[in-house]
């Protein structure tokens, strides 16, 4: 049996000549005609069924490089289909039909192991990109790329196990997860290890874009379509079009442009900023903030109908202090990244000091202080006093340092904070106001009390 399997696989087939071949499971006669065409014209030959049990028959028979199924059949579910797939060819991508404005169908689906989805009307240019990157998936083999993820505890081992799920899907993701706990790079390996890793992988801050300027750079404009736009210019969505738009800080965007993005995932198309017409994207989602979106989604901060089209699959990025054990390898991978070779050691009181600590920014913060205590040492050596840890307040101690006064303290925190939002905006002082909830203007006046060069 395992060389029958052996001898089935993608890259074998081809170098003998012979057709990879497609399950099309369909009731409707058309539909089934329809998708037998669109594949043999793109050199594929294809099996057809028209019930539950006619799929299961023929998943038992034969191997399939992929397989496509209607949502509702006469004798079942779709979802029997893709559970059989999982079952009996786990490693055969399935893709799913449902009827036009079927989210929560499509939803189910992708939460079962399938691959993408399809609405009826079935469009031939969206099929013909969906069977491309399903049958450009690589093998398992290839799909080990944890190693940046570095550490051994068992909570970072399950996020190498989950990101290894999610680089077969494509399942709009979203990643949860303290800032500076390692939510882009969680990102970055999905793509790297998916079959779009051959495509584009577009980051994007919400937070960092002024709400005027949103459509426009999501979704591109015309020549001419308003004051500025001197020539065409293509959006977040063209530019990650067979590949991964990953949506740093969602959780920011203001609600109508959640109603817009909604429709673009949704739709699979695209309209730029002073066109008639539509494009289509081929984009997978993956999203990720450091709030509680659920939260966001109770106060009415951001949409339920979107939250459900994004956060189909969880992935949750531990926080340092659920980690701890991580440090030294971290600590280790790190200096060798910051200093290069040769690098500074680290002292067994200063290792045992951030063994201590509680590390409210995570991964990013142990970075910050392993490069500012390389920029202290003159010995070569890096000691506790070269780390310059925090230290914890007492319970129920002012939350100010030994001799500050009030007003000092208060400059401290506003500082920070404001030091912060212009992080995570990239900069930018319009965004970073609507973060911290003040004016631009009061925002301006701050930076200049406080002496901020950003």
């Amino acid at each position: 049996m395992a060389e029958n399997r052996a001898e089935g696989r993608p890259q074998d087939r081809r170098a003998r000549g012979e057709l990879r071949r497609v399950l099309v499971v369909d009731d409707e006669a058309d539909i089934r005609e329809l998708l037998d065409l669109t594949l043999s014209r793109m050199g594929l030959a294809a099996d057809c069924a028209a019930t539950v049990a006619e799929a299961k028959a023929l998943l038992a028979a034969n191997r399939y490089q992929l397989c496509l199924t209607d949502m509702r059949l006469p004798d079942g579910e779709g979802l029997e289909v893709v559970g059989a797939v999982g079952e009996l060819c786990p490693q055969t991508p399935v893709a799913v039909i449902t009827a036009f404005g079927s989210t929560e169908n499509a939803v189910a689906a992708l939460k079962a192991g399938a691959f993408d989805y399809l609405a009826k009307p079935v469009a031939l240019d969206q099929l013909r990109a969906l069977v491309k990157s399903a049958l450009e998936l690589p093998e398992p083999a290839e799909t080990a790329d944890g190693d940046r993820l570095i550490g051994v505890s068992p909570a970072i081992g399950a996020v190498r196990e989950m990101i290894d799920k999610l680089a077969r899907s494509q399942a709009p993701v979203y990643i949860s997860g303290e800032s500076g706990s390692g939510k882009e790079l969680a990102a970055r390996l999905i793509h790297r290890q998916s079959m779009r890793s051959a495509g584009a992988f577009v980051p994007v801050n919400c937070g960092a874009i002024p709400e005027t300027l949103m459509e426009s750079e999501f979704f591109g404009y015309r020549k001419g379509a308003f004051t500025g736009a001197d020539s065409d210019r293509e959006g977040f969505f063209q530019a990650a079009s067979g590949g991964t738009l990953f949506l740093d800080e969602v959780a920011d965007l203001p609600l109508a442009m959640q109603v817009k993005l909604l429709r673009a995932i949704q739709e699979k198309r695209v309209r730029k900023v002073g066109s008639a017409a539509e494009e289509s994207v081929d984009v997978r989602i993956i999203c990720a903030t450091h709030r509680n979106l659920r939260e966001c989604v109770e106060a009415g901060r951001f949409r339920q109908d979107l939250y459900y089209r994004l956060a189909v699959i969880e992935l949750r990025m531990p926080s340092l202090r659920e980690r701890s054990e991580d440090i030294p390898a971290l600590v280790d991978s790190l200096l060798q990244r910051i200093a290069g070779a040769p690098r500074p050691q680290i002292t067994e009181a200063a290792m045992q000091a951030l063994a201590g600590y509680p590390f409210p920014g995570n991964v990013r913060e142990l970075e910050n202080i392993l490069e500012r205590a390389i920029a202290l040492t003159s010995s070569g050596r890096i000691d506790v006093a070269d780390l310059q840890l925090e230290p914890e307040a007492d319970a129920g101690a002012p939350a100010g340092r030994a001799g500050e006064t009030l007003d000092d303290t208060l400059n401290r925190v506003e500082r920070q904070e404001i030091l912060d939002a212009l992080s995570r905006t990239g900069g930018n002082r319009t965004a970073a106001a609507r973060l911290l909830g003040v004016t631009f203007r009061s925002l301006r006046y701050r930076i200049e009390r406080l002496g901020i060069d950003d």
